[in-house]
């Protein structure tokens, strides 16, 4: 069998809005988050609302290449 082709996938989020602001004066870092998707069912990238610590609020986080 060959491991390459795995249907479920580990991606990484990462939040858009600190991105975006080049990391706030007040935030130390970017919020960033572990999970899976299934290859088949969504090809495209993962956008998922998150608790983004670091701008203290719900935020949309976007994929990222690893």
């Amino acid at each position: 069998m060959a491991k390459g082709k795995d249907v479920r996938v580990t991606v990484i989020l990462e939040c858009t809005d600190c991105v975006r602001n080049s990391v706030n004066k007040v935030s130390t870092g970017i919020s960033r988050y572990i999970t899976q998707k299934n290859r088949h069912n969504t090809p495209n990238r993962l956008e998922l609302k998150k608790f983004c610590p670091y701008c203290y609020k719900h935020t949309i986080h976007g994929e990222i290449k690893k």
